[in-house]
């Protein structure tokens, strides 16, 4: 018997799905954030901090937690899980444990950003 999964993106704010549902990583007081949202959903997003990000400095490298926590899992990326699930659905071969191929990354970022 054949299995299919298929996934649908919801953005988290407007509660719609489309293919223009896209996975958005910011950061702030040294919490990482990831949002699934729509075109429009982004643009109030962007316009909301656009103040914010021109006055702002981007962060280069990796940048240590000053409370001494050790970070849990992958570095502000996306969620392993879910870039299997997709890489699947694009009929990628992942493993079901382990570090999720750059590759793999690559292409998922590419096709959400």
């Amino acid at each position: 018997m054949a299995q299919r999964t298929v996934v649908i993106y919801t953005d988290d704010i407007t509660g719609k799905q489309g293919e223009d549902v896209a996975l958005h990583l910011f950061s702030l007081d040294g919490i990482s954030y990831e949002i699934d949202l729509g075109t429009e959903s982004h643009q109030k997003l962007l316009d909301a901090l656009g103040p914010f990000l021109k006055s702002g400095r981007k962060v280069k490298g990796n940048v240590r937690r000053r409370t001494g926590q050790r970070a849990s899992g992958a570095e502000g990326g996306p969620d392993a899980g879910k870039v299997r699930e997709w890489a699947r659905g694009q009929g990628l071969t992942v493993n079901d444990r382990g570090r999720v191929p750059r590759e793999v990354l690559e292409k998922y970022q590419a096709a959400h950003n």
